[in-house]
C-alpha cells in the first residue's frame, strides 16, 4: 500500500502543487514516524522486563526466586488492539552435534529448536514473558521511514539522507543502536528492498556481493550480535544461509587440532525438483567461544572501517549467542583447505606463492577471509556451523 501511494506520487504532475498528495504522503511519513517510535518503545519495554526478571531470579531471598514478573502485555498496534499470542514450530533436518559424533558422516535427521544461536547461558534473556508481533528480544527491529524515490527501487544518496532526516523528525536518532534495521516503506517490500542498517552513525546499504537479495555488509562485526538476530529481518534467499563476517584467527590454534578430512552427506535438488543424497568430502573443524572468567564481555578487534560500537568508548564485544561450539567447513579439496588455512593466519606452513599481490588484491584477500555462511539447518543453541565462501561465489565483479 505505502509502494502505490508512493508510485501514485511519483508519477503525479505538479505533485509539489498538489495539496492531496502532499498531505497524504505527510499522513504517511507521520504513521512511519509513529510505528518507529512504538518499536522501540517496546524494544525498552522488553529490555527492562528482561532484566528485572534476571534480577528476581537471582536473588537468593526473593520468594519470587526462579519465577518471572508479571508482564504489561503490549499492544499490536497504536490503537491498543490485544496482541494474538502465538507459538510457531517447525521440525528440520539438523546434523548431529560433533561432541558426540564429530568424526563421522551423518546419515539421519534430528529434531532441535528452530532458531539457531539463542545461548542457554542466559535463559533470562529469552524466558522471559514479554510477547509483541512488533518486536522480539535479541532480534533486530525492523523500522520503518517513507521516503519517495525518484530513482526507483535502488535509493540514491539524496534518498538516503532523507530517510535519516526522518529518523531525526521522529525523534528516535538517540534510540537507535548499530545492526537496527531500517525500511523505506515507499520503495516496495520485496526481498530486502528498502532496507538499510545503522553503523552507529549513518545508514548503510546492504552488501550485494555474493547476493542479489542483499547480506549484512562487512561494516557490522557478525559476532557482536545473536547468530539469529537479523533472521527474517533481513530476508535470505535460496538455501537461507546468510553471510557473516567472521575473523577466526584468535581460535586458529584449536581450528588446527581439530581439522579432519571427513565425507559427508547432503540433499541436493535435480532440476526437475526431485531431492536425491549426494556425497562430498569437506574440510571440518571446530573451536569454542568461552565467557570470560571474570565474567566480563570479550572484546572484539575490528577493523579501522568498522564504526563505534554499542559498548563503552564504542566498543564491540562478542555476544553470548555465541558462546559454545563452532563448527567450521570447507570444501574438501586443496583449494578448500589452502583457504582456511589462510584464514588461521600462520598457525599453518606457509605454502608457496607466485608473484606478490598488488595492495588492492592483497586488500580483496584480506576481506574475503572473513566471510562465511551461517548453515542454518546444522546450527543449534550453543552449537554454530559455519561454511567458508569462497571467490567464486562472488556475484560482483572485484
Amino acid at each position: 500500500m505505502f509502494a502505490r501511494h508512493a508510485q501514485t506520487y511519483l508519477q503525479a504532475e505538479n505533485r509539489d502543487r498538489n495539496r492531496r498528495l502532499q498531505a497524504l504522503v505527510r499522513s504517511l511519513q507521520a504513521a512511519c514516524r509513529s510505528y518507529t517510535r512504538v518499536v522501540l518503545r517496546l524494544r525498552a519495554q522488553a529490555e527492562a522486563e528482561a532484566r528485572a526478571n534476571a534480577a528476581v531470579a537471582s536473588s537468593p531471598t526473593s520468594p519470587l526466586r526462579g519465577r518471572a514478573l508479571p508482564s504489561v502485555k503490549s499492544t499490536s498496534s497504536v490503537n491498543n488492539m490485544p496482541a494474538a499470542k502465538k507459538t510457531f514450530s517447525r521440525s528440520s533436518s539438523r546434523a548431529p552435534s560433533p561432541t558426540s559424533s564429530y568424526g563421522h558422516s551423518f546419515h539421519g535427521h534430528a529434531r532441535a529448536p528452530s532458531m539457531p544461536g539463542q545461548s542457554s547461558a542466559a535463559p533470562s534473556i529469552n524466558g522471559g514473558t514479554f510477547h509483541s508481533p512488533l518486536f522480539r528480544l535479541r532480534r533486530a527491529p525492523l523500522l520503518q521511514v517513507f521516503v519517495p524515490s525518484p530513482e526507483g527501487e535502488w535509493l540514491s544518496d539524496a534518498s538516503v539522507l532523507e530517510c535519516e532526516k526522518e529518523l531525526r523528525r521522529a525523534g528516535v536518532l538517540p534510540l537507535l543502536r548499530p545492526g537496527d534495521v531500517v525500511w523505506d516503506t515507499a520503495v516496495g517490500d520485496e526481498g530486502n528492498l528498502g532496507r538499510m542498517l545503522w553503523d552507529g552513525g549513518y545508514l548503510i546499504d546492504l552488501d550485494y556481493t555474493y547476493s542479489r537479495a542483499g547480506d549484512l555488509p562487512k561494516y557490522l562485526p557478525t559476532l557482536a550480535f545473536p547468530p539469529s538476530y537479523f533472521h527474517r529481518v533481513v530476508r535470505t534467499m535460496g538455501n537461507g544461509n546468510p553471510v557473516c563476517h567472521i575473523d577466526i584467527a584468535p581460535w586458529s590454534e584449536e581450528i588446527a587440532a581439530n581439522l579432519q578430512l571427513l565425507q559427508d552427506r547432503m540433499k541436493t535438488e535435480t532440476p526437475q525438483g526431485g531431492h536425491h543424497m549426494v556425497v562430498r568430502w569437506v574440510h571440518r573443524s571446530s573451536f569454542t567461544i568461552r565467557p570470560s572468567s571474570s565474567g566480563k564481555p570479550i572484546r572484539l578487534v575490528v577493523p579501522r572501517d568498522v564504526g563505534p560500537g554499542p559498548g563503552p568508548g564504542g566498543a564491540w564485544f562478542i555476544d553470548p549467542g555465541w558462546f559454545g561450539t563452532v563448527v567450521v567447513e570447507a570444501e574438501g579439496t586443496n583449494e578448500g583447505l589452502a583457504d582456511l588455512q589462510a584464514r588461521c593466519r600462520g598457525v599453518f606452513p606457509l605454502r608457496a606463492t607466485g608473484a606478490p599481490l598488488s595492495p588492492e588484491r592483497a586488500a580483496r584477500a584480506e576481506a574475503q577471509r572473513s566471510v562465511f555462511r551461517i548453515l542454518r539447518e546444522k546450527s543449534r543453541p550453543g552449537e554454530i556451523w559455519i561454511r567458508t565462501v569462497t571467490e567464486k561465489e562472488r556475484l560482483l565483479p572485484p
